[in-house]
This record gives C-alpha cells, structure tokens and sequence, in this order.
C-alpha cells in the first residue's frame, strides 16, 4: 500500500488525491498499471505531472481495462499529449470494443503528428475578428469573445485551446485597445417588450397540439423524448452506454440485433396484468410508446404473465383499453408466456453453464436479503438438470423446490430464483406447465428475445439492471440496455396494488374504476380527458428522479382541455322552484345556449323556457347581505342566455319555514337596469343524479406512517363523496353516451357516468371551475 502510495504521488497527485485513489480498487489497480506501462516505456524519471495527468484520466474515465496498456504507451510516447487527443482515443476504443486496433486509424482519430503552426493558430483568429470586427467595434469588451474562441477553433480542432484564448485576447486588445471604466461595467439588460393590449399573449402552459402534449416551458413530450434529447445511445451501439457489460461475442450479437431491426428503436410497456393501471403507468406509457413514436420506432405491450394465482382477464382488457384510451396503439401484444418453452430451454442452458442450480429452501427462507447461503448451491450440473426436468413433470409440491440463479444483485440479493413451482392453471397455456419464470429471469430474455433496443423503467429497477446484463450474457444472447427515469407519485393517494384492494373490500370505494381513485379506469370514469393527463405528463417531464406532485396540477391540466372540448349546459343541484307571475300559465318558448359562449361558430343548442323554472338555492337569500350579488328581495338578477331579469314578489316557506318557492316578475333585459349579476336556470328539466368527489384521504401522504400513525385506512376523508340524488339539468344532455363531458355552468366540469340509466342520468363531478375567491 505505500509503494503505490509513492507511485501514485511520483505522477504528480497530491498525497491526499493518491489516499482517495487507493479507496477505488478498480482506479487504483488501472493507474497503477497505467504508470508502470509508462514507466516501462519512458523510464521512471520521464514521467513527468503532465504525464501523469494524462494517465489519471484515461485510468478514472476508460471502461475497457484491457486497453490500459495500449493507451499508456502511447501516452508515454508523447503520441497522446492532450485532453483533446484523449477524448478522441477513448471514443474510438470505445467504438471499436473488441476489433484489432489498426495504429493508423487509430492515430488519425486522435490527430497524433498533426501539427499546428502558431501562424496557423494566428491566421484563423485574424478571420474570425475580421468576420465579427463591427460588433467587437459596437460591443467592445461586452462581446461575447466565447463566440471568437469557438469559430477560430473550428479549423484547428487539435490546437492547443490556451494558445487560441492567448491570441484572441491579444488581437481583441490589438484592435480595442485597453479597457475603460464603461468596458467595466456591467452590461445592462434589454428590458422586455410590453404586450399590446389588442397582442394575444401566449399562456405559459399551451394545450397539446396535434397529440403532442406541452410542458410549461412550451416543450412538448415528443420534443423532449426525440433524438438526442435524453441521450440514449443510438440503436446497436449497446457498448457506448455507462455501465454496460462487454462479452466476446457482444459486437458480433448486437450485428445480428441491427440486421434484424434495421436500426429501428423498439421499446415495450410491460404491465404485470393482476391489477389496473394508475397514473405513475400513464408516466410509464408515455415514455415508452411516445419514446419509440418520437424516433419512428415502435413499442410493444407485453403482458408479463408469469403468476398465475393472481392473473384475470379482466385485468388483461383493461390494460390494452387504457393504452389504446391515452392515444397509443402497440405494434403487437405479446404476452411472457408466448415465450414458455424458449425461457425453459434457457434454464436448461443456464444450469448447464454451470450458472444455476435447484434448490430445495423454503420459501420463507428465501425471502429478504439475509436469505441462509445455499447448501445445494455446489450441486453437480447433471444433478440440477434431472431435478429441474423433475420440477417440470409436476413430481415435487409447491415450494419444495426452486431454481436459482448463481449472481449477486446490486441490493444485496444472493441468488434469485428463477423458477418456482405453481399448480394453477394459466389462462393462456391451461395446465401445461407447473413451473413459472419470475421477474428477474424472464424480464430480460423477453426484452432479448423481442430484440428491445432500450428497456425503459422506473427508478426502483436500477437495483436489478446488474441481473439483467449478468443474465443475457450468461447465456450468450442479445443484451439490451436498461434505462431509469423516475416513478412518478400523486399526494393525498395510495396506488399500490394491495392498499386499492383492500378499500374495496372494505367498502372504502366501489370498485378500482372508483372516480375518487388515481387508477387510469377511475380517473376516465371522473371524467378525466386522456389528452389532459398525457399533457400532465410531459408537464412533469422526463426525470431521472422521482417525482411526487400535488393533485391539483393534474386538475389544471383537466380544466384547460376541457374549457375548449366540454359543451356548457345550465343544471342545478339544489334546485328553488321560481314562478313568473307576469307570464301566462301556457308560457313556452326555446332558448338559444351557445355550446362554447367564447366561441359561438362551435354551436349552440336550445333549451324550453316556461312561467315555472329553477334556479339554485344558494343563489336566492330572503335577507340581503353586504357583498352578495344574486336574488334578494331587494335586489333583481338576470337569467343566463334568457334576455330576461327577475324581481321578487313573494316569497313562500313550508311550515318550517324553509322556503320553498319564489314568485317573480320579468322584464326584458334592454329594458331593466343592468343586473349587478345573472343566475343559471332550467326549465322542464331532466332529473339526475349527482356525485361530487374530494380528496379521499386526509394527508398528504397516508401511507406515512409518521404522519398517518394507524395506517392509510384510518386517514378516509368521510365527505370524500356526496350524493346529490335530485338535481336537475336541461333537456340537451338526453342524448349523452356514457363519458360524455359538459360544464354546468357556473358549477364545474361533469361527466356522464356508466350507471345512468335513460329515466335517471348520473354525472360525475370531474373538476371543479377555478374559482374567484372574491366572489360571493
């Protein structure tokens, strides 16, 4: 240790870099042999700091070890003398993994014996202040000179870039002469143009245009998913990403990868079908089929159907249903268990290579990562192939045996297992096996076995990406690239699988399509547009951390498409009957509603107007209250779209004294003094039913248990639903299809639910309007 302690500093590291050095094995043992390659070349005394700048680098950046030996003896001939010429070297080894390396290419990559004259140098900065010399003139020392440094190097990719900056600053001074007090001050900003009144200002948060949804900085999710903008690695070059395994046969497996796709990027959204999805999958969907689409490539789902005590087809359908709901169709369905002999056959091979065994510990044993080291981990190879074709004809019960694989996970996990023993039948394949792949061996040999280009999941997977490369290259196939982005969590929900089941079968909630829910089927159901949660996404963005965001935002995101696609039509949901006592008792007559009142070339329907209509309750008050803008006795109001305002006459109360109706008289709106506001009504209306939903827990976060301490089932909102059974809406809706979505105006958004009926209509409230908090 204080031998390469002293190599270490001879190179130039100060005492305290070569002790954190020493920490990194892998660094360590590269460097070392980095400096004694040098040194066997030059000599010990010729390796100098600049030197050993040099071999630091190439040690602490080069994924390939076996190249240390090469790079450092060109290095050490002075060959590679640059961080330029380094970077040049690493990327073409890093291009050409296992080919013989041809010295000449090689050379010609990394500008070894090209030379560039100080003449040169000079005479490329000349041109490139001659081409900006009116602006340097204008601007003097508040020009960007960065722009001067990038244009000069342009033709000089191997200059020396201080030598550039020296010459720049001197012609710059040749030419400006010295600074002055003005040179010195800060160059103050542009201020920003005001907005005419009559210019339209952009929103910050534009609406999808086309299906491509936008952030707040008007990006939207294609153009944050498109080309470089992720930097992924290209289709094929596998090798080129952080952290990805090499094999001899890698380059020779990724040709065959590239002949059989084309180079096209083929993605998969791969959804266990034993649950339904929520909004976090919606995150999931977008990025994977939206990734494959904004590159013109292609997504699979695939169903990863290995557990089939857990698995229905109800869970099937609704997945493909809310895939195609969000706006995105799969270039194919494939299911894991289309895939059941060729994974058994891989299992076979793997116990063959010597990488896998049967085990006979218990489950229980097996599980956590403190799991008991395997006492059958050594068995002969033929032994584990008998035993495993055992497990296959259904000759041992259930737990009594596994495969497992021989590799340790990034978490700590000894050995996963590969197969287990189940006797439930599968709904694909019936009876015809009793042995299941998991998700650790089956993932990956699908994704090889679809030749995936970039196998896109969520954060908590990194833990297994190790398993994953370990996985295809123990058996010599295909290897795709695992990438991380980050799971997107909602507040004041759960979304686990067990916690949703467990609210139904307490009678929290109805079903998993519960509007109060966050699951995809629940949130169609509320009325949510698939266009508004497609733009929350790409408002979230494509993270590599995970996200936990407020509802609210999503609501934002709902309200904005729904202003321009929701038809208003007048209800009421506490309805006060209100006669007109200056029209005849056969008073009818229509009354045109503009389905979009911003925008009336959208349509407009109409809707009956008699002596007798009904307004909401909350818009009446027998007493006049300072503020309050709407019905009084005092005080007359104006009915939306009528052309008529109402005066109060009588009031009538049950006796209770509740008040039960209102007696009225009309004018013509031109002919009355402009009301100070104007009321919704109905007249000859449907009755409905109403649901208004709110939060269905608490807290933030009740699954919490430092903020929930009894758990997330203590923490149910009890107003978190309220059912209005008698409310009334106008005679337009009568034809809405289940799903249909409308603003009742002045209330919200609605959306008709499944259980209407045609006597009775259901509306799901699916937002409420944005609200002026000064008004009463």
């Amino acid at each position: 240790m204080a031998d390469t302690l002293i190599l270490f500093t001879s190179i130039g590291l100060s005492e305290q870099k070569a002790k954190e050095t020493l920490k990194n094995e892998a660094l360590s043992s590269a460097l070392k042999e980095a400096i004694t390659q040098a040194q066997n070349v030059k000599g010990v005394s010729e390796v100098d700091k600049a030197m050993g700048t040099l071999l630091y680098s190439m040690a602490s950046r080069l994924k390939d070890t076996k190249c240390v030996a090469f790079l450092s003896e060109n290095i050490a001939q002075r060959k590679i003398s640059t961080e330029l010429q380094l970077a040049a070297a690493l990327e073409f080894l890093m291009s050409h993994p296992h080919d013989p390396i041809n010295q000449k290419e090689f050379e010609d990559a990394c500008g070894v014996g090209v030379v560039i004259t100080p003449e040169q140098i000079e005479d490329a900065v000349e041109s490139v202040i001659k081409k900006h010399k009116e602006e340097l003139l204008k601007e003097r020392y508040h020009f960007n000179m960065g722009l001067l440094m990038r244009e000069a190097r342009g033709g000089l990719k191997w200059a020396d870039g201080k030598v550039i900056k020296n010459e720049v600053d001197m012609q710059v001074l040749h030419l400006l002469g010295p600074k002055t007090e003005a040179d010195l001050e800060k160059k103050t900003k542009a201020p920003k143009a005001k907005v005419a009144e009559n210019d339209v200002k952009p929103k910050k948060e534009e609406l999808a245009v086309n299906g491509e949804a936008t952030t707040g900085e008007g990006m939207s999710l294609m153009e944050q998913l498109r080309g470089e903008a992720l930097k992924f690695h290209k289709t094929g070059e596998n090798y080129k990403t952080e952290g990805y395994v090499m094999t001899p046969n890698t380059m020779s497996l990724l040709k065959k990868h590239l002949d059989y796709t084309g180079g096209q990027i083929r993605t998969r959204f791969p959804p266990e079908p034993n649950g339904i999805l929520h909004i976090g999958h919606a995150k999931a969907i977008n990025f994977n089929f939206g990734y494959a689409k904004a590159n013109n490539g292609i997504c699979f789902l695939r169903y990863d159907d290995t557990n089939p005590e857990k698995e229905e087809e109800k869970y099937f359908t609704a997945i493909k249903d809310m895939v195609e709901w969000l706006g995105y169709k799969p270039y194919q369905v494939t299911h894991a268990s289309d895939n059941f002999q060729q994974l058994y056959d891989l299992a076979v091979d793997l116990i063959r290579r010597g990488h896998a065994y049967v085990c006979h510990q218990k489950g229980e044993e097996l599980k956590g990562y403190n799991a008991p080291p395997s006492p059958w981990k050594d068995r002969p190879i033929e032994e584990s192939l008998v035993l495993f074709e055992r497990m296959k004809k259904g000759l041992f019960a259930e737990g009594e045996a596994t495969l497992r694989m021989k590799m340790v996970m990034e978490d700590g996990k000894t050995d996963p297992v590969a197969y287990r023993i189940k006797y439930t039948p599968h709904h694909r394949t019936g009876d015809e096996w009793c042995i299941y792949p998991t998700y650790d061996y089956t993932h990956c040999l699908c994704d090889s076995i679809e030749n995936i280009s970039h196998s896109l999941c969520t954060k908590e997977f990194q833990a297994r990406r190790s398993s994953y490369y370990w996985l295809c290259n123990a058996l010599d196939v295909y290897c795709p690239v695992q990438w991380e982005y980050g799971r997107l969590n909602l507040t004041y929900t759960v979304v686990s699988k067990r916690k949703i089941i467990k609210l139904v079968e307490t009678g929290v909630v109805r079903d998993w399509d519960d509007p109060r829910l966050f699951t995809l089927t629940a949130l169609r159901r509320r009325g949510f547009p698939p266009e508004a949660i497609n733009n929350f996404c790409a408002r979230v963005g494509v993270t590599v951390s995970q996200t936990t965001t407020e509802p609210h935002l999503l609501e934002s995101c709902v309200r904005e498409v729904l202003n321009d696609t929701a038809p208003r039509v007048m209800a009421v949901l506490e309805p006060l009957k209100v006669t007109i006592m200056n029209l005849p008792e056969n008073t009818q007559s229509e009354v045109r509603v503009p389905d979009f009142p911003a925008n009336e070339a959208k349509g407009s329907h109409t809707v009956p107007f008699t002596r007798t209509i009904f307004i909401e309750q909350s818009d009446f008050r027998e007493v006049m209250e300072k503020g309050y803008k709407r019905l009084t006795p005092e005080q007359p109001v104006g009915l939306r779209h009528a052309g008529y305002v109402i005066s109060v006459q009588k009031v009538l109360k049950d006796p209770q004294g509740k008040v039960v109706e209102v007696e009225v008289n009309c004018c013509s709106s031109d002919a009355a003094e402009k009301p100070k506001a104007f009321v919704h009504w109905v007249s000859q209306p449907l009755q409905c039913e109403v649901r208004l939903y709110d939060r269905l827990f608490l807290h933030k976060h009740p699954e919490d248990t430092s903020e929930v301490p009894n758990g997330f089932l203590s923490d149910i909102n009890p107003d978190s639903l309220q059912v209005i059974s008698s409310a009334f809406v106008d005679t337009s809706v009568k034809r809405a299809k289940a799903f249909d979505k409308f603003q009742f105006e002045r209330l919200g958004y609605f959306s008709l639910d499944p259980d209407s009926t045609a006597e009775k209509p259901i509306f799901n409230r699916t937002v409420t309007l944005k609200e002026d908090p000064g008004k009463i």
